[in-house]
């Protein structure tokens, strides 16, 4: 393309923060609304509170927004933040950012765990944390320069339309001669006309010489940041070394680091060989376990999935090193060379598609009765490029298509396009539509909470189907694992603060498969602990895969092999090198704790954060349909017999589909009951006067958040 025009607005030249012990003690917000650029110390009562990441974006957001803000309103703030450890080189999955904002989708504070190198570049430029507030007036792009030690406001002209193209092009205008210096973080045209609008965060790919990318893509945190007429944010920075962070044991830090990247170069090829085929590995072990979504979640697996499981993608995926950040030994973020698209402005053209990963093949794949591989980095290539979330294109296609199929909406509310099961044409106009503002791709953007009253209210549909079928809760459309015989992983999506995302509690395969947990007791701890342990990834700036994904021979005979505890012991010590603590695993839990609590609380603020808001739509529990029923008749039969006690010999079918219900529903909300419990909340889902205080987070504004809501 030709030259592209930027207007500066306003710079400033700063002295740059030196981290020690991984933080800089300074936040940087810059105000679209004014221009402000402002740097403030950073107290060390919150550092120790919050420790960093999405702890240090939650407080930033808290203090910036009311209880009445909504998503697009000025205050409303874009947060991103890394964590002491984030920035280590070597250290597997050492390079994440963590972005944060009220969700256009859910109204509350959402976050994403995204690789790419902005986190690290932003931090060693003298920022532990930065704030985008307010809104602009033009198209805006910001640069972060930590080698010449500016900040710069542009008024942008003339840029590229999609991620793409905009990433690559400020990569090579802001560090010509070392494109490896400068990481973007972008939305897409997608991002400015659908509620699931995510950011592209890039890399510099040395050995392809070429611009990658990674994903926030959850909750829309891309609309809001579109929203701001922010097209970019970039971060510039030079050499970096395991120096980098100043941590307080240099040698103890290269110890745990040549440590746990040893492991996994040596068990990664043994057990999920995620070098090689990333995620998609999981595609045949979900589908054998029936946890495959097929057709909205309606069944489990599909004879067809061996075409887009691991085998393919082995094949398919360019060949090099994959790793999101520098050393990262386990090299998953894949993609396919010279991939060419069937349709849109990237017809006949060849591309690099980074992906897809898991949920992205589950999602747009099989859960739309899509079983190509063509068609899956077709979608995966341009969700990426208009900056749309693959979890919530797939998982909102897939309930227009089952909406479609059972006449609930008719090609007069779609424009003439058959929205079947398996039509994947139509799915990828939809995924167009959706980038340009147009057509019924317009109410498909606006999530499946929006969808259902739209199609209640405008098509008379029947508004307790969509309920039942409408795969989100809290507003956040549903991740891609099917939990009808996971009560645990049904908790794990309820439960979770964000919504139906399985970051916080990915227990499927430990309740429904290991039957680890067979008691309430059992589930609720498990959905205390990993939820928390989670949790501190994202304070600390680090990729979750390292720890479970790839485990110590010896995990199986250990007392706890879920929590794969060498690991949470390597974690400790990673953390200890770099901050000089003395730490020990449980600290980790209840540093994740407070951040945790405050943020259940931070959704009460804004209207939810109760007992009602932790519902799951039935789909997650059970057959809604009598052709679901049909489809595992035997297993259904079976509990209703043994589980439920039941003579079944004179129930029709519906009977037995409402008779499992009522027993399932029932489950759900005594499992509530017991996990509220374990976390120290009041039965209608609220942290408890003295859970606050034991967590030290009884700050006056936090309190009197509870005074609101009945807890004193």
């Amino acid at each position: 393309m030709g030259q592209i025009n930027l207007k500066e607005i306003k710079s400033v030249s700063y002295e740059k923060a030196e981290v020690k012990k991984g933080y800089t003690d300074q936040s940087l917000r810059i105000n679209l609304s004014s221009n402000d650029i402002i740097i403030d110390p950073i107290e060390e009562k919150i550092k120790d509170k919050f420790i960093g990441g999405k702890g240090y974006d939650l407080w930033l957001m808290w203090n910036a927004v009311s209880g009445d803000t909504k998503w697009n309103d000025p205050e409303n703030a874009v947060c991103i933040s890394s964590g002491p450890l984030g920035g280590t080189p070597g250290y597997p999955g050492g390079g994440k950012s963590i972005v944060t904002a009220i969700s256009p989708l859910t109204g509350a504070p959402i976050d994403s765990n995204v690789g790419g190198y902005f986190g690290p570049y932003k931090k060693f430029s003298g920022f532990d944390v930065i704030q985008l507030d307010g809104k602009a007036s033009e198209d805006t792009v910001i640069l972060i320069d930590g080698i010449e030690n500016t900040i710069t406001i542009y008024e942008a002209f003339d840029l590229p339309e999609d991620s793409y193209e905009l990433s690559d092009t400020l990569t090579r205008h802001f560090d010509e001669k070392k494109p490896v210096n400068v990481s973007v973080v972008t939305a897409g045209p997608g991002a400015d006309h659908t509620f699931f609008g995510c950011l592209n965060f890039s890399w510099w790919d040395a050995g392809r010489k070429m611009v990658r990318y990674k994903q926030a893509g959850r909750g829309g945190i891309g609309t809001v940041f579109a929203d701001k007429k922010i097209k970019a944010v970039v971060a510039r920075f030079g050499a970096i070394s395991m120096k980098a962070n100043s941590p307080a044991d240099l040698d103890a830090l290269k110890i745990v680091t040549k440590t746990h990247a040893k492991e996994i170069n040596e068990l990664d090829p043994k057990q999920n060989r995620m070098a090689l085929v990333g995620t998609t590995h999981l595609v045949p072990i979900m589908n054998d376990h029936d946890c495959l979504p097929v057709h909205n979640f309606k069944f489990g697996s599909h004879p067809e999935s061996k075409v887009i499981g691991e085998d393919v993608f082995e094949h398919i995926f360019d060949k090099g090193f994959d790793g999101c950040w520098r050393g990262c030994a386990v090299a998953c973020a894949h993609g396919v060379k010279d991939f060419s698209p069937f349709t849109g402005p990237y017809r006949g053209k060849k591309v690099f598609v980074d992906g897809p990963e898991y949920e992205t093949v589950a999602g747009c794949g099989s859960n739309l009765g899509i079983f190509d591989a063509q068609t899956i980095l077709e979608i995966n290539f341009y969700c990426d490029a208009y900056g749309l979330d693959t979890i919530s294109v797939g998982t909102s296609l897939g309930f227009i298509m089952e909406c479609f199929e059972n006449n609930q909406i008719t090609t007069e509310h779609t424009g003439g396009l058959d929205l079947s099961f398996g039509n994947r044409f139509n799915a990828l106009k939809i995924i167009h539509q959706m980038a340009k503002g147009e057509g019924f791709g317009t109410i498909v953007g606006k999530g499946i909470r929006n969808m259902k009253k739209i199609f209640a209210q405008e098509y008379g549909a029947d508004p307790n189907f969509l309920q039942d079928i409408g795969m989100e809760s809290k507003g956040l459309e549903f991740s891609e694992y099917i939990t009808k015989e996971s009560l645990a992983q049904q908790g794990g999506y309820g439960l979770s603060l964000k919504g139906a995302q399985h970051d916080e509690a990915w227990l499927i395969f430990l309740d429904m498969v290991h039957n680890f947990m067979p008691t309430f007791e059992n589930k609720a701890e498990a959905l205390h602990w990993f939820p928390m342990f989670r949790t501190w990834f994202s304070l600390c700036g680090l990729c979750k895969l390292p720890w479970n994904d790839i485990v110590p021979e010896d995990n199986k005979n250990t007392k706890e092999p879920a929590k794969v505890i060498k690991h949470v012991g390597w974690y400790t010590d990673f953390f200890n090198a770099v901050t000089g603590k003395n730490i020990g695993p449980d600290d980790l839990i209840t540093m994740s704790e407070a951040v945790y609590n405050f943020q259940r609380i931070f959704n009460l603020k804004m209207g939810y954060g109760t007992r009602e808001h932790d519902t799951v739509p039935y789909r997650s529990m059970g057959p809604v349909t009598v052709e679901e029923y049909k489809s595992r008749y035997k297993r259904y039969d079976d509990q209703l017999i043994e589980k439920y006690e039941l003579d079944i010999s004179n129930m029709t079918t519906q009977e037995k589909v409402a008779a499992l219900r009522k027993n399932r529903e029932e489950q759900y909300e005594l499992l509530k009951d017991a996990v509220y419990e374990r976390r120290g909340w009041t039965q209608d889902g609220i942290p408890t006067l003295k859970t606050v205080k034991r967590l030290g987070i009884d700050f006056p504004e936090v309190l009197e958040v509870l005074k609101k809501n009945g807890v004193k």
